[in-house]
């Protein structure tokens, strides 16, 4: 599975430390993008579009995003079309952001959580799938449909 993991200023330091932590299992191709050869984003909604648009277009599968509180970069990640993100602060959020909602990308605040407890939430959340012919696959149609209502090209 590819995964990128980047932070703002205030969630570089959690990024990097979750980054590692990831690399280690061999099931994972890890990168820490928080920074660009120009170096970070001036704005934390451009590093979640930056993030997200690369999730869609498949060059990640999976992505994990960090701010101060990690609202921030979830907000700007779901206004890019097609992409569902969740806040999690815990790691039965981060399983359901998964199984119930198909997220792409998940979200924490390093102002919120420390390393270890963002350790057990991106594990979580990277070993739950989700099951398209499961219980919860009529509501993440559903929101898809509202998305796609209000994201015509």
């Amino acid at each position: 599975m590819k995964i990128a993991v980047a932070g703002d200023s205030a969630g570089e330091p959690l990024a990097i430390a979750l980054a590692e932590y990831l690399a280690q299992n061999p099931g994972y191709e890890v990168a820490e993008i928080s920074r660009t050869e120009a170096g970070p984003d001036d704005f934390y909604a451009n590093l979640s579009d930056r993030v997200a648009t690369q999730v869609l277009d498949g060059t990640y599968d999976k992505a994990i995003l960090c701010c101060g509180t990690g609202i921030g970069v979830c907000l700007a990640a779901n206004k890019v079309p097609g992409i569902r993100a969740a806040q999690t602060h815990d790691t039965y959020s981060a399983g359901k952001a998964a199984t119930s909602n198909n997220a792409h990308i998940i979200t924490m605040g390093a102002r919120v959580v420390g390393v270890e407890l963002a350790k057990d939430i991106a594990d979580a959340f990277l070993s739950s799938s989700f099951d398209p012919e499961g219980k919860s696959a009529g509501n993440v149609r559903a929101i898809d449909a509202v998305d796609a209502k209000y994201h015509t090209a």
